[in-house]
């Protein structure tokens, strides 16, 4: 998770702190950059992966270090003495108008990508609760989501305190994930790159966190196109111990250098090693390996390729439970192929068991709608529309098409749709060319009058079994009547 570093250089981060007699005068800012000099070198040391910008604000702003790639998912730290100004422009009174600010001048968080928050304060909790100033930072948590945390400095302003605050810092988001990788006898110490989070479950009533456990077991091997793009929640790259410790050795160079020096098919044959061993067969047979990280918690381990030269051995993981692929059916029923009374592959792999069957045949005879997107929706009116300018030669589809999504819209509640078609049928009566047949006109009318009943809610005619019937005319036989 790439990280964004924002540092306070507003003229309070140049007030001094007080230290003891005849040691060298400090400001805050001289702290913060300590601490971050401690942060940057533990991801020097144990997160050389990571990719950090650097920004500096103050009124405006200065990107100082960029990213040298776009991401989807960021770690933001705000590093700050937690004053927040005073007038137009400050924070305080970002917070405080909050909702009255225009379209064009929204205030930036929640940011619009799936981010962490984590505030470090160059003052004590005493300082910041000696003001709103607490209260306005917790502010900014929840309106991230509330997915972060606020460090504050324990005892005197000093480069001790400082230090064991981005020690806490360290701790909580860039301690490295080091785990044991195992197949039957063979293992390797391998660290996850980036650390998996705890994952909660929706389904249950008081959900506890899920971690990835540090033995990771290998319980199995399928094709690549039985297990094919299964839904995951998560992806991780999978480097030996020994060769992210070369990786430390490598220096600071360009990211698309350092990720050639870490593929693991450039390691090979340095030492003997499971890991690499596991990637390069993975990579050669198209296949994958099931592993499980926890308790009815399994991903799989798969070789993935950057680019001609180099690939990785990544893992993803899958949502907990014992069927996370409901093609492959329960994970515990999986084993080999020896275990079966004939090759489920063929004698020439001319076939494959997946996916599997259900026992129950289940019919999608039914018709029935369901709009899941916007586009879904969009999509049935666009086709009442198109009959509707085909009347009277359209006439039964039309009705059809409009029974269809009256009758969704009765049984989700969605009277406004009723009303809304029902006005774009009127709309489309007023456009009809000279040259249209009368019947059209007068279908039109009777659609969008029957609708409009129907969206009251309380008639005869809002009643699910109720269909809407075409209108008999003298143009299409018979007398005139509903």
């Amino acid at each position: 998770m790439p990280t964004v570093v924002l540092m306070d250089a507003s003229l309070s981060m140049t007030r001094p702190v007080s230290l003891d007699q005849g040691s060298e005068e400090l400001q805050r800012k001289n702290l913060a950059v300590a601490g971050l000099t401690m942060l940057f070198e533990h991801m020097a040391s144990n997160y050389r992966l990571e990719f950090t910008s650097l920004v500096a604000f103050s009124s405006l702003w200065e990107l100082l270090v960029p990213f040298t790639r776009d991401y989807n998912t960021l770690q933001v730290v705000l590093v700050t003495d937690g004053s927040l100004g005073i007038g137009k422009g400050s924070l305080r009174h970002s917070l405080q108008t909050l909702k009255q600010r225009p379209e064009d001048k929204k205030f930036p968080l929640p940011f619009p990508f799936p981010a962490k928050l984590f505030i470090m304060c160059i003052a004590s909790a005493e300082e910041l609760q000696m003001t709103d100033t607490m209260d306005n930072l917790e502010k900014l948590l929840q309106l991230n989501g509330g997915d972060g945390q606020i460090f504050t400095m324990e005892g005197q302003l000093c480069l001790k305190s400082v230090q064991s605050m981005f020690g806490r810092l360290i701790d909580a988001a860039y301690s490295p994930f080091h785990a044991v990788l195992r197949c039957g006898n063979l293992t390797s110490d391998v660290q996850v790159f980036p650390r998996p989070e705890p994952v909660f479950l929706d389904q249950e009533v008081d959900p506890l966190p899920k971690h990835v456990l540090t033995d990771l077991e290998i319980v199995g091997f399928i094709e690549i196109g039985d297990i094919s793009s299964p839904p995951v929640i998560s992806r991780h790259l999978v480097l030996p111990i020994a060769v992210s410790k070369e990786v430390d050795d490598v220096g600071a160079g360009a990211p698309e250098e350092l990720e050639e020096e870490t593929s693991a098919n450039q390691q090979a044959g340095k030492a003997p090693n499971f890991c690499v061993l596991l990637h390069g067969s993975l990579k050669v047979e198209g296949m994958v390996a099931l592993v499980q990280v926890g308790p009815e918690w399994h991903g799989m381990l798969y070789s993935q390729a950057d680019s001609k030269k180099k690939s990785n051995l990544m893992m993803s993981l899958f949502e907990p439970g014992p069927e996370p692929l409901p093609w492959l059916g329960k994970m515990s029923q999986l084993g080999p192929i020896s275990d079966a009374a004939e090759n489920p592959y063929g004698e020439d792999d001319s076939r494959s068991p997946f996916p599997l069957q259900p026992p129950v045949k289940r019919s999608y005879a039914q018709n029935v709608t369901v709009w899941i997107k916007a586009s879904g929706l969009q999509t049935d009116v666009q086709k009442i529309l198109r009959n509707a300018r085909k009347l009277p030669e359209k006439t039964q589809t039309f009705y059809k098409e409009l029974n269809r999504l009256r009758k969704a819209a009765l049984a989700f509640g969605f009277w406004e749709l009723l009303k809304g078609v029902a006005e774009l049928l009127e709309r489309e009566c007023t456009l009809l060319p000279d040259t249209a047949h009368p019947d059209a006109a007068f279908q039109l009318s009777h659609a969008a009058q029957q609708l409009k009943l129907a969206s009251t809610g309380d008639s005869q005619y809002s009643l699910f079994e109720h269909n809407i019937n075409p209108m008999h005319t003298d143009f299409s036989g018979g007398g005139v009547g509903v």
